[in-house]
């Protein structure tokens, strides 16, 4: 008879046992190359895909990160490449209030990540084709689709290193705020009603190597259910947030660590 290890991390089918693991298994991406375009919108149309009790930060920016990562020690060394959408919000909780980023959506092209990402932290993950980056004579390009039908550019064009005081800026604009939150919903059983709602915090350490800052801007393909049955409202939903100001734009080379010992991944209330 298969009996649960409350100690060990299981996932479906458990009656497997749990997930197995090896010394080397440590949450560390070592080689991560990353490209962000971010832009100011209407705080009305992004607030409206908040749950309660979120708020948006003072503006309402849009952060659309691309990023391909290699070396990855819990893939045994294989990697995958994902799209962000993230928004700086605020957490006005009855026990926790935290300032921080809250994901909207993130896109995989991998499904070890994504079940791991949605079962054990509750982040909001779901599948799409996503080709390496390219970069032709200075222009950084990646893009995202499903079902064959794309959905998403991603540019930065005019990239050079940030200066001293940009540095900083970026440095001050982080401080207290490096919380990623997400909404962990699952439904109940046949998909109507919930088994589970709660929201989870997921901290991560990022070290940059190398930086540069840009121009970037996005292009995104309005779906039909018939070409993306599963996620065309997603997509729809943010291609129609309005652009009102393109902010620089950044690719970044460095690793990241999913595992700080001193902040967990826990819900917070």
């Amino acid at each position: 008879m298969s009996v649960l290890d409350p100690h060990r991390p299981h996932m479906m089918p458990a009656h497997f046992g749990p997930q197995p693991g090896s010394p080397k298994s440590t949450l560390w991406y070592h080689d991560v190359t990353s490209m962000t375009v971010a832009f100011r919108t209407d705080r009305d149309k992004l607030g409206a895909y908040l749950p309660a009790p979120f708020e948006l930060d003072e503006e309402a920016v849009v952060f659309v990160t691309y990023a391909r990562n290699r070396e990855v020690d819990w893939l045994a060394g294989h990697g995958y490449n994902m799209i962000a959408i993230n928004t700086p919000a605020m957490f006005n909780g009855e026990q926790d209030q935290r300032s921080g980023n809250y994901t909207l959506v993130i896109w995989e092209n991998l499904t070890d990540p994504i079940l791991t990402g949605r079962e054990y932290q509750g982040i909001p993950k779901v599948y799409a084709d996503i080709p390496d980056h390219s970069v032709i004579d200075g222009h950084w390009h990646a893009s995202a689709g499903h079902f064959g039908h794309k959905f998403l550019d991603i540019h930065i064009d005019d990239l050079r290193k940030p200066t001293e005081q940009e540095l900083k800026a970026d440095e001050s604009a982080l401080e207290g705020r490096e919380n990623p939150m997400a909404w962990r919903f699952m439904p109940g059983l046949g998909g109507y009603g919930q088994s589970l709602s709660e929201t989870t915090l997921y901290p991560s350490e990022n070290i940059i190597r190398e930086s540069w800052v840009g121009q970037g801007r996005l292009e995104w393909q309005h779906l039909t259910w018939e070409q993306n049955p599963t996620q065309f409202h997603i997509v729809n939903a943010l291609a129609d947030l309005p652009v009102l100001e393109w902010l620089p734009a950044t690719v970044a080379k460095g690793s990241t660590n999913l595992m700080v010992p001193e902040r967990l991944t826990r819900i917070v209330r």
